[in-house]
């Protein structure tokens, strides 16, 4: 039997005292978020999504917090859970919890059975709306929670995994409810894919190693959004930049780009940094570890750590011993060669740094706020589909960054919608 919000236990994070830390972050934070603070103070005045009973897993950074606060701000009554077990920032938990009253399950570095304990805690309070990242929330609902479909009247998605995984649901007919692709909208993924991730995956990198880029050979493996910006943000930092692709249109437009392309097996021997954004399974395995020269540096900032087969890294190597926070190093066993390992092939830019900077994700997140109001506007009229979050939205988004960046543009005046929505005019 389901429960309410109030009726689960309040909250579990690390540890209460670091609250005021959280809470300087947090409002840090919410002054590169204009857009998101709008929305906020606008939902604080109209309440539209009062009543409502919300579960948002994502991962817990300042920059979700303001999220929350917005969601809370709209009548929610919101449950926050991790994404990932090494991406949450224990101080903003526990501000959350603290000083906004936001029930929080979430310890960074939680075990897997805590991190699904928590999903599961999440799915017991029978809710109405959920924002998800990564899929694990509805793929969960899914298959154990089945009971609970009839009240959700829709999920968001943030990341290209999720998008993936909710895909092949809906191909295979299981897909239970409308769900807006928060990822694909263009504020999203142009913005905080390439510039988000580039800049905050080489942070990751730089914090967990104190590595100097410029000279090193970067292998980025995948060259979708994310993996342009690593490759554009470790060009920029002077490497020399690999790309690794399966699709030929996107092979094709790296190397416009001015990046080599080979195959992952003949980059192997030439990288000295690897970094997967595929979100596809060890797309590094076996043999690449094998081929790598002494001292490669090895991570991932896809969704999941499947990227990197490290059940095999761990099966070749003699000796594994941890030598920085969130850095392993693999000692291979035929060779004597040693791998490097960065948090734990998890997201990087979230296990060894802070994710991506505020700025970016006041555009995601204002996706994510429109994106439950639009789904209780029109509760029982969406098909059991993928939706686009629609044009006009997008567009208001990027209009109100813009706005707050101070930056004008120009408008089309009467004559030139005219012309181009003619037909008869010629040239």
């Amino acid at each position: 039997m389901s429960t309410s919000v109030a009726q689960v236990k309040h909250y579990d994070v690390a540890d209460l005292a670091l609250a005021p830390l959280g809470r300087k972050r947090i409002e840090w934070a919410d002054r590169e978020m204009p857009v998101l603070r709008l929305i906020r103070e606008r939902f604080a005045k109209e309440r539209p999504l009062e009543g409502l009973r919300l579960v948002a897993c994502c991962h817990v950074t300042t920059e979700t917090a303001n999220l929350a606060r917005a969601l809370q701000a709209g009548g929610a009554e919101a449950v926050l859970i991790a994404s990932n077990p090494l991406s949450t920032q224990d101080d903003v938990a526990a501000s959350l919890v603290a000083d906004f009253g936001i029930p929080v399950f979430a310890r960074k570095g939680e075990s897997t059975d805590d991190y699904r304990k928590h999903v599961l805690l999440a799915l017991d309070t029978n809710p109405h709306l959920i924002i998800d990242d990564g899929g694990d929330v509805i793929s969960t609902l899914v298959k154990e929670r089945s009971d609970l479909v009839p009240n959700v009247l829709g999920s968001t998605e943030e990341t290209t995994t999720g998008i993936q995984r909710l895909r092949a649901m809906q191909v295979s007919g299981v897909l239970p409810f409308p769900v807006i692709a928060v990822n694909d909208a263009q504020t999203k993924h142009m913005f905080d894919n390439r510039y988000g991730t580039g800049q905050s995956t080489l942070d990751g990198v730089i914090r967990a190693t104190n590595l100097l880029m410029a000279g090193r050979t970067l292998v980025v493996v995948g060259y979708g959004w994310c993996g342009k910006g690593v490759a554009m943000r470790g060009r920029g930092l002077g490497a020399n930049v690999i790309v690794c692709e399966v699709n030929p249109i996107r092979a094709i437009e790296a190397v416009m780009d001015g990046f080599r392309v080979m195959p992952v097996a003949e980059a192997a021997a030439q990288g000295d940094v690897f970094i997967t954004v595929t979100g596809n399974r060890h797309v590094i395995d076996r043999q690449h570890f094998a081929a790598m020269k002494d001292g490669a540096i090895v991570c991932n900032s896809g969704h999941f750590d499947l990227e990197l087969n490290l059940v095999a890294l761990k099966e070749m190597a003699r000796e594994v011993r941890d030598v920085r926070p969130f850095v392993q190093e693999y000692e291979l066993a035929e060779t004597g060669r040693r791998v490097i390992v960065l948090g734990e092939g998890r997201l990087i830019n979230l296990a060894a740094a802070e994710g991506h900077p505020a700025s970016v994700m006041d555009m995601s997140f204002a996706n994510q706020a429109l994106s439950a109001e639009y789904l209780k506007k029109h509760a029982g009229s969406l098909e059991k589909t993928i939706h686009r979050l629609p044009e006009e939205v997008d567009l208001e988004i990027a209009s109100l960054k813009l706005e707050a960046m101070g930056v004008r543009i120009d408008t089309l005046t009467a004559e030139m919608v005219e012309y181009i929505n003619s037909w008869e005019h010629g040239t």
